[in-house]
């Protein structure tokens, strides 16, 4: 749409940035945590990029307050981390690690103490390797019931001081990685039943923490931050057209029609049944899942990159088992679902050395597909770019690459309030540089430069990218200077 003035972001936007407990805390077996199901699957051998894991990962668990007056300096608005299950209880259930919830006190009272509102993600996939061991963790309808537990005592803990809860981050990629490509815990490859079960238990632990939370009346706001990739049609073809609605169907709104809706998508819930798959469902279920959805506040959106499908036979290209980890493009693989979709190139698009697309128009198209969808107000929980970066000798870091890449997407942003949708906030990812998953530590994120790569006894200091001085300006003028 065209508009010959721009009505800028809301007075009272939150700038932010992002991060999640097993990237960036470390101190993975201090204080009376419990270990953690990435703690296990990272010492696999082969699982990640040389090796790497998140025992000590940034420290930010011993150098929160360091990164705390860093965020301030810059005058960020709110700060999105989570908290790690384990941490809280180390079992999973029963005894409540006290030394566990006196971190997050402190984390949080030091962001209020500098005006950052703290933004609080309850599961960023870090889950208790002791109900992994119990009754294997997600797949087990238990899982719910100590969900809700541990969110509860969250609740009471914080929810006076904390006003944005996240329930799950990025739900769509931690069971599709963790039961079909087998590249995240538990590492179960083509497991579609499981798959689907799994994330049934998921969606009954989110709505019914939902439900929780508004009977408790702490009077601030919920919803789940979803890993959303829009897609485009690779031609006017029909049979491509229709290959995104089945890609749309079954890889966006699977979710987030869960989320929003309280319900599956009809066409995806009949290719199940076409294929023997029956989801074990309780009697309230279905009734549960709306209640929570006519209570969400938002919905988040996790955006990096958009994807191009078209039409893939009953014989063609499945889910790949390997991701490009290593930062040398060109080497991701091909994936799709025989019979729905295929992934395919976008030839008007530039990829990051990951091979992920560059398309801030994407991001926009997240938020008009939300607001017109499901009419929710947005938080967009993460957004950023992986790259290689240098700290010079004089201690500087030139990061020219990531201000383009934000200042990009930040304008699509301002454009879709423009339009209409009530974007709440804006958050990076990330803030500091951290752990990337299976990419270890050379695909670097933040607007903090911390001195460590794979191998560990670096220094850990921390440096301000150029990108941390430009992100203070965005925030300062509003986004009015980008």
């Amino acid at each position: 749409m065209y508009f010959k003035k721009s009505k800028g972001f809301p007075k009272d936007f939150l700038w932010g940035s992002a991060s999640a407990a097993y990237q960036v805390e470390g101190a993975w077996n201090e204080d009376g945590k419990g270990m953690s199901n990435w703690d296990e699957f990272v010492r696999i051998p082969g699982k990640t990029f040389k090796e790497t894991t998140g025992d000590v990962a940034v420290d930010h668990y011993h150098r929160y307050k360091e990164d705390v007056a860093l965020m301030a300096e810059m005058g960020l608005k709110t700060y999105r981390f989570s908290i790690s299950w384990p941490r809280i209880f180390p079992n999973g259930n029963g005894e409540v690690n006290q030394k566990g919830l006196e971190f997050y006190d402190n984390l949080i009272d030091e962001c209020l103490k500098n005006g950052i509102e703290p933004m609080v993600t309850i599961y960023h996939w870090d889950l208790p390797q002791a109900l992994v061991n119990d009754y294997n963790g997600w797949e087990n309808r238990q899982i719910v019931e100590d969900y809700v537990n541990y969110a509860k005592v969250l609740f009471k803990q914080y929810g006076k001081k904390v006003k944005y809860w996240i329930t799950m981050n990025e739900q769509n990629v931690f069971t599709s990685l963790g039961w079909l490509t087998g590249m995240h815990p538990p590492g179960h490859i083509g497991d579609m039943p499981t798959f689907y079960q799994v994330n049934h238990h998921a969606n009954m632990a989110h709505a019914y923490t939902v439900l929780a939370y508004k009977a408790m009346n702490l009077g601030g706001m919920i919803g789940a931050s979803y890993a959303y990739a829009p897609s485009y049609s690779l031609d006017c073809k029909p049979e491509n057209a229709m290959a995104k609605k089945d890609y749309d169907d079954t890889q966006s709104y699977w979710w987030m029609d869960v989320y929003g809706y309280g319900r599956y998508p009809r066409a995806a819930l009949a290719y199940l049944e076409e294929n023997g798959i029956k989801i074990k469902m309780e009697k309230d279920d279905q009734k549960i899942l709306k209640q929570a959805a006519a209570l969400i506040d938002f919905m988040g959106v996790n955006y990096y990159q958009s994807t191009v499908v078209e039409e893939n036979s009953i014989n063609g290209v499945g889910m790949s088992t390997e991701m490009n980890n290593s930062g040398k493009k060109g080497t991701a693989k091909a994936t799709g679902i025989p019979g729905l979709y295929k992934n395919a190139k976008n030839h008007y698009l530039q990829t990051t050395d990951w091979d992920w697309t560059i398309d801030p128009i994407g991001l926009r198209m997240c938020c008009r597909t939300i607001t017109s969808r499901y009419d929710l107000p947005i938080i967009i929980s993460e957004n950023g770019l992986g790259a290689f970066d240098k700290l010079e000798e004089d201690g500087s870091v030139h990061d020219p690459y990531r201000i383009a890449y934000l200042k990009s997407h930040i304008e699509e942003v301002k454009k879709a309030c423009d339009e209409g949708c009530l974007v709440l906030s804006y958050c990076t990812w990330s803030y500091t540089d951290l752990l990337s998953w299976l990419n270890g530590y050379q695909k670097r994120y933040g607007f903090v430069y911390v001195d460590r790569d794979e191998t560990e006894g670096a220094s850990l200091n921390r440096y301000k990218k150029d990108s941390y001085y430009w992100y203070q300006k965005v925030i300062e003028t509003n986004g009015e200077e980008l």
